[in-house]
C-alpha cells in the first residue's frame, strides 16, 4: 500500500507531463507536410530498432535552429518574460496590502474576506476577460466614468494596448498572490510586533524587521504562481492586447492553428517549457525549505 501511494503521483506525472512532453518533442523533430496531421514524423516506431537507428542518424534540430534565425521568436520570448515580470511586481504591490489587511482583520471577518478573494473563480475565466473588453473599450464603463467626472475630455485608448494586458493579468492572477501571502501573515504572532515596538521600533521598522521576513515565503510563492503562468498566457493578450502586443502564447497559437506548422510550434513549446523549468525548480526549492522550516 505504501508503494502504491508513492507510485500514484509519479504515474500522474508520467501520464500528464512526461508522455505529452515526449510527443511534442517528437513532433518538434519532424518535418512540415500537407497532410493530416500536418507533419511527417522522422521516428517510425513500427520499424523497431532499425527505425530508431535511422532516426538517430538523421537527427537534426532544424526547427530549433529556425527559432534562433527569426527575430519574431526570441523577441516574443523576451517580451513575454518582461510582461510577466512587470505584471508580477504590480500584482505584488496590489496583493500584499490586501493580504495584510485580511490577516489583520477581525477573525470573524476573515472567512468573508477570503470568500470575496476566491469569488471570481466561480465565474468562467473567459467571461471575466471578455468583461474587461467592455470596461476598457473606447465606449466602455471606465472611459464613461472618467468623462462624466470631467477627468478626461475624450476617451482613452486602453483596449488593444499592453496596458490592457497588464490590467488583465493583474486582475486574473491577483488571488494567486493574495492567498499565499495571507496564509503566511495569518500565522504570524502579533506579540512579535508588540515586542518590536516595545524595543523602540516604529511601526514601519517593525513591519520591515518582523512582518516582511515572516511573509517572505508567501511572497515568493505568490510571485512564482503569477509569473509562471503569465509567461505563456494566450487568452488575455489575444483579447485585450493589440497587434503590437507580442507574447509567446499568441505566437504558439498562430503557428499551430493559423500557419499549421506543428513542428515549429512544438519547438516553440519545448523552448518555453525549458524557460519555465528555472522558476519551477526555484519554486519547488522554496516550498521544500518552507516545509523543512515548519518541521
Amino acid at each position: 500500500m505504501r508503494r502504491l501511494l508513492i507510485a500514484v503521483p509519479y504515474l500522474w506525472l508520467l501520464a500528464l507531463f512526461l508522455i505529452p512532453f515526449l510527443i511534442v518533442f517528437k513532433i518538434s523533430l519532424s518535418d512540415i507536410t500537407l497532410s493530416i496531421p500536418p507533419y511527417s514524423p522522422n521516428l517510425d516506431l513500427s520499424a523497431g530498432w532499425s527505425g530508431l537507428v535511422d532516426f538517430v542518424r538523421a537527427l537534426d534540430f532544424e526547427n530549433f535552429v529556425f527559432l534562433t534565425q527569426d527575430d519574431l521568436y526570441w523577441k516574443a520570448y523576451l517580451s513575454s518574460v518582461w510582461i510577466a515580470f512587470v505584471s508580477t511586481l504590480i500584482t505584488l504591490a496590489v496583493g500584499y496590502p490586501i493580504a495584510y489587511g485580511m490577516a489583520r482583520a477581525d477573525r470573524s471577518w476573515q472567512p468573508t474576506l477570503l470568500m470575496l478573494v476566491i469569488l471570481p473563480f466561480w465565474t468562467s475565466f473567459l467571461i471575466r476577460v471578455y468583461s474587461w473588453m467592455g470596461i476598457l473599450s473606447t465606449e466602455g464603463l471606465l472611459n464613461q466614468l472618467l468623462m462624466n467626472l470631467w477627468i478626461i475630455d475624450e476617451p482613452l485608448q486602453i483596449l488593444n494596448t499592453t496596458t490592457a494586458v497588464y490590467i488583465g493579468i493583474v486582475y486574473t492572477y491577483l488571488p494567486f498572490m493574495i492567498l499565499p501571502i495571507y496564509a503566511a501573515l495569518e500565522k504570524m504572532d502579533d506579540a512579535l510586533l508588540e515586542a518590536a515596538e516595545d524595543l523602540g521600533c516604529s511601526r514601519l521598522e517593525a513591519f520591515w524587521l518582523v512582518t516582511w521576513p515572516l511573509s517572505r515565503g508567501g511572497v515568493i510563492a505568490g510571485c512564482f504562481l503569477v509569473f509562471i503562468p503569465a509567461i505563456g498566457e494566450f487568452v488575455i493578450p489575444s483579447l485585450l492586447g493589440g497587434s503590437d502586443t507580442l507574447m509567446i502564447g499568441k505566437v504558439l497559437w498562430e503557428e499551430f492553428f493559423s500557419n499549421r506548422d506543428w513542428p515549429v510550434a512544438s519547438a516553440v513549446a519545448i523552448v518555453l517549457l525549458l524557460i519555465l523549468i528555472v522558476p519551477i525548480v526555484l519554486f519547488q526549492r522554496n516550498e521544500q525549505k518552507a516545509r523543512e522550516a515548519e518541521g
